[in-house]
């Protein structure tokens, strides 16, 4: 079922062209000052106040290409129907009444209801009579009972592959004797602002819908989902409830984004949709099929973006990049000669432009692939070559092996204010100290000002990672907590 390169190619073309021109024609409309009704001036650019048979023939190509599209993607397309069981604690206690959408509690302490939801979906991958749809995790959920209604109205049963809430990704497999369409992936690296896209799905419960707009912004952050690695698509094309999990589609049928969340201060699509860039996602189907799960490879740091006093206070002089605020002791970057304070420019030979983009960048390395960074450290460059490893959640909870505990930062005239700090106090300010880390068994907390490590006096982040990379053997801090100095207990390195 699968249509030719050259018509899809061609039917691109007119779209390309037709929005252009449209556009244009928009402008030349907007900017006549004297054309008091825009409808009306280009009304009687006809004969006998007609439309043109030129304008005809423009708004057909563009209808035809619109049409040609929507035949082409929406076979390919699905909604995605799931009931999640959950189990709830009624703290003890047998009401005799709930709220509404709240089922009957069974007796004793648990009750169990079932949570309805919909979203959409495409076909990524065929193996036989298995088909792979791509959804989202917001979606599925952790979903007992899946149902895939394909863009005929055929109802087939549906098991969920893997999910995966990094990436709010989830693979639903179902299958199926027919031949049906398999979407075709996209390149997102290639997108640009202005692009026109197409969002395809069930809004609201209606299936098989599409609508049009273009790319706003790329790179964007954000969304519900605090765990979420992912950047941004940017698009005006309406996109709304159910919308989620259905691909965002260019002018040749290629899928290049997942619909993911809308910014609405009515529920309602107003022009402010983001989708997942297809790119971010693709190697996330196979990892699902072998693993049931997504693979990330790991370095072993945590990063932190850095404020225009951070770059001061270690002498980067506005240099793009992110920081190495805490290490794991034995991890992947610990044995490629990595520190705490070193900040990355570079992966692969890539620069670094922010925080985000490196977290994503080291989750989608290969485990097992040798991986270059070039850092700064003490104000000099340096290149380290880390083999990464499988991201395994239990290592990367065991906070008791992150170093040195809490992350460092620059104290500002504000922080300085807000704490009432002495104007002559210098140091680096302890944030985030997370429990069983050797922070919190040195006796640290939030707010104390480190002042110095091992004895040696720190003003600045650059002297305090400086110190803390020269400590051998054991390390201990001398802190100031409301006015007062204390040192730490010494802590062994192991």
């Amino acid at each position: 079922m699968q249509k030719s390169k050259s018509k899809i190619t061609a039917f691109a073309a007119v779209i390309s062209v037709c929005l252009t021109c449209f556009i244009l024609l928009a402008a030349r409309c907007s900017s006549d000052p004297g054309s008091a009704n825009t409808l009306t001036a280009y009304a009687d650019t006809g004969v006998d106040g007609k439309i043109s048979g030129d304008s005809i023939g423009f708004l057909e190509k563009l209808q035809k290409a619109n049409r040609e599209l929507a035949a082409y993607i929406l076979p390919s397309v699905v909604t995605v129907d799931v009931i999640e069981t959950r189990v709830v604690d009624n703290g003890g206690q047998n009401f005799p009444w709930f709220f509404f959408n709240q089922p009957d509690s069974p007796e004793g302490n648990k009750r169990e209801y079932k949570q309805e939801g919909l979203g959409s979906g495409f076909i990524v991958k065929q193996s036989g009579k298995k088909y792979y749809v791509l959804t989202n995790q917001h979606v599925t959920g952790n979903a007992s009972d899946i149902t895939i209604i394909l863009n005929t109205g055929e109802k087939i049963k549906g098991e969920l592959v893997g999910t995966d809430k990094r990436k709010d990704i989830a693979l639903v497999s179902f299958e199926s004797n027919k031949d049906l369409q398999v979407a075709k992936m996209g390149d997102s690296n290639t997108v640009q602002v202005g692009d026109p896209v197409f969002a395809v799905g069930s809004p609201m419960g209606y299936v098989s819908s599409i609508t049009s707009g273009m790319i706003s912004a790329l790179g964007r952050s954000g969304g519900p989902n605090e765990n979420n690695i992912n950047d941004f698509f940017q698009t005006d094309a309406a996109i709304n409830q159910g919308n989620s999990g259905g691909p965002l589609v260019n002018i040749y049928g290629e899928v290049i984004g997942i619909n993911n969340w809308i910014a609405s201060s009515s529920g309602g699509s107003q022009g402010l949709g983001f989708s997942i860039p297809i790119n971010n996602v693709k190697r996330a189907v196979d990892d699902f099929i072998e693993y049931g799960e997504v693979k990330y490879g790991w370095l072993g740091v945590q990063l932190t973006p850095i404020t225009p006093e951070d770059v001061q206070s270690l002498g980067l002089k506005d240099q793009k990049g992110t920081l190495v605020a805490q290490i794991f002791l034995d991890s992947p970057a610990i044995k490629g000669g990595m520190q705490a304070g070193d900040f990355i420019i570079e992966l692969n030979g890539k620069p670094v432009e922010s925080y985000d983009e490196l977290v994503r960048n080291v989750g989608d390395l290969t485990i097992g692939e040798k991986a270059s960074f070039k850092v700064i450290r003490n104000g000099q460059k340096k290149e380290i070559e880390v083999k990464i490893e499988s991201r395994e959640e239990n290592i990367v909870s065991d906070y008791a092996k992150l170093w040195p505990g809490f992350v460092a930062y620059t104290i500002t005239p504000k922080i300085r204010e807000q704490l009432k700090l002495d104007k002559k106090l210098n140091g680096v300010l302890v944030t985030n100290i997370q429990t069983k880390t050797p922070a919190v068994l040195m006796g640290l907390k939030n707010a104390d000002v480190v002042v110095s490590v091992n004895d040696k006096s720190v003003s600045n982040l650059r002297e305090f990672y400086a110190e803390l990379a020269k400590a051998k053997g054991e390390v201990w801090f001398k802190f100031v907590r409301e006015g007062k100095e204390f040192s730490t207990i010494r802590y062994k390195l192991k």
